[in-house]
């Protein structure tokens, strides 16, 4: 669709969350993320619960970075946080904090890489 738009001003918003097909279908979010990644305009990291370690408990954070980083997107990424566990703040705050976990992982293993 976005192809035969053919508008440079119009794309996608990757949600790491937002991959339900039916009630009892879901599409597989990291596949989703990486098909809808060449036609970005941002990125919305969704967070639902995390376990005792600070990581989502539904998306694996690195690997799903990783796939935002390796389409070439260097834009902004929304925090958007869904969870009931904890206070809204504070869910926003763990996913910040987890955004920025894995920022420092991913440098760390493209230096050991370079």
């Amino acid at each position: 669709m976005i192809k035969q738009v053919g508008l440079s001003n119009c794309g996608t918003l990757p949600d790491f969350g937002n991959f339900r097909v039916s009630k009892d279908e879901m599409y597989d979010r990291y596949k989703g993320v990486t098909e809808l990644m060449p036609f970005a305009k941002a990125v919305s990291a969704k967070t639902h619960n995390f376990n005792e370690a600070g990581e989502e408990t539904q998306t694996d954070y690195t690997r799903m970075m990783k796939i935002v980083l390796d389409a070439g997107y260097h834009g902004y990424v929304g925090i958007e946080y869904e969870g009931s566990a904890i206070p809204e703040p504070e869910g926003i705050k763990a996913s910040k904090k987890l955004l920025e976990k894995v920022r420092e992982q991913l440098r760390r293993d493209n230096r050991h890489q370079a």
